[in-house]
């Protein structure tokens, strides 16, 4: 009977410690055990389709235990989409009308970096993902992505070059990769940009949208709703599932995704993640595996804008792999990260998602399932477009409006 007046002094002190601020978030709350959690998503689901299993949706939310902060570097970005860290420290960061530009991890901006090959900024398009080699600090190689225009409509192309050693131009720009066919829109180019292991290169290619087009998710002879995978020269690797079957397209390592925007291997299991764009409803994160069906639009979680319902409402099928976990409402999953630094240790090997709803999702994940879930800078009011961990061991994030976060350990 004595014990819980103790108790509740001791935890009102913790709570009188602890200080809050617009951009950071601190809590005494277990990271990783969401048994008695309510999950973070409080809104009414845009459907009522159940889910597959325990935990694939809505899962208990978490809270950081540590103190962190978010801190604005800079607002001065025009619309950046892309972001990728520099051995130095410093970011690579491509911005949607064709720009790429590089930030010190104290948000200093540099000039406009020239030679790259004119984007088509329409609509969901413009210069998109963006890449170093590997072995960048001997060649400075640079991989992107970007919307281009034919004469047949627009296509998600991967370009290469060289930064130059002055860092103000990309020198011998080329197009290595093109995911056709060409179609008249301006929507869903997928994107984002990811080296493997054995050092070649995964991109990831939208459906683009429309009615007409999404059939071709299914269809293994197009290059539209895959996760594509080439050498540094735009070669189809040896390995690939469709590498010697006849008629469909060698470069293609999986198939069935909608608007796939973030790519990430985990550090421990070094098994490749996505994340893709659902329609209303249905967003979701995938174990992306050779030669396996991820559904769209034959399965989904998700309805049309429209509130109707996809294939009749079809959430499974046999021979399609069923996401890891879904949002319904809405994430608009944009770019992600696993993060394996050490400045936040609590995080360790935790999976970070820019969100266009407004914040970026922690997922604590424990044996390839989601186990907890915390929004982080949900008061910023910012469409989040990627995430990445720099050289430092700390998080970096753009959004749509301009601007560059750090988020680290307060």
């Amino acid at each position: 009977m004595l014990r819980m007046p103790a108790l509740l002094i001791v935890y009102a002190i913790l709570l009188l410690s602890c200080g809050t601020n617009s951009s950071s978030s601190v809590s005494t709350e277990n990271t990783s055990d969401s048994t008695n959690n309510p999950p973070v998503e409080t809104a009414a689901a845009n459907s009522s389709y159940p889910a597959a299993f325990v935990g694939q949706t809505r899962i208990g939310g978490v809270k950081t235990s540590a103190a962190w902060e978010g801190t604005v570097l800079t607002k001065e970005l025009s619309k950046p989409w892309g972001l990728a860290g520099l051995p130095d420290g410093r970011l690579l960061i491509t911005e949607k009308g064709g720009n790429m530009r590089i930030a010190t991890s104290g948000g200093q901006l540099s000039g406009v970096i020239t030679g790259l090959p004119p984007v088509d900024a329409s609509g969901q398009g413009g210069l998109l993902g963006v890449t170093i080699d590997p072995q960048f600090a001997a060649n400075r190689m640079v991989y992107w992505s970007f919307s281009e225009r034919s004469a047949g409509g627009t296509v998600t192309a991967i370009g290469k070059g060289v930064l130059s050693a002055d860092e103000k131009t990309i020198q011998n720009a080329t197009v290595i990769y093109r995911a056709g066919p060409a179609y008249d829109g301006d929507k869903h180019y997928g994107g984002r940009l990811l080296f493997d292991g054995a050092g070649n290169l995964l991109i990831s290619t939208g459906e683009r949208s429309d009615l007409v087009t999404r059939p071709q998710a299914q269809d293994t002879k197009s290059g539209l709703g895959k996760i594509i995978r080439i050498t540094k020269e735009g070669q189809a690797v040896a390995g690939n599932p469709f590498k010697d079957s006849t008629g469909n397209r060698p470069e293609i390592f999986s198939y069935g995704h909608r608007n796939p925007q973030g790519l990430a291997i985990h550090p421990v299991t070094k098994e490749i993640w996505d994340s893709e764009m659902g329609p209303r409803g249905g967003d979701e994160i995938n174990i992306l595996k050779a030669g396996v069906n991820y559904g769209w639009p034959t399965i989904t979680y998700g309805i049309e804008y429209s509130g109707e319902k996809i294939n009749n409402g079809k959430t499974k099928q046999e021979g399609m792999e069923q996401p890891v976990y879904y949002w319904d409402p809405v994430l608009s999953p944009s770019g992600m990260t696993f993060y394996n630094g050490d400045n936040m240790p609590e995080w360790k090997n935790n999976l970070f998602i820019a969100g266009l709803s407004k914040h970026i999702a922690r997922l604590v994940i424990e044996n390839n399932k989601v186990t907890g879930e915390e929004r982080l800078l949900a008061n910023e009011g910012q469409r989040f477009r990627d995430v990445a961990q720099g050289a430092d061991g700390v998080l970096y994030a753009i959004t749509d409006e301009g601007r560059l976060y750090r988020i680290a350990k307060k």
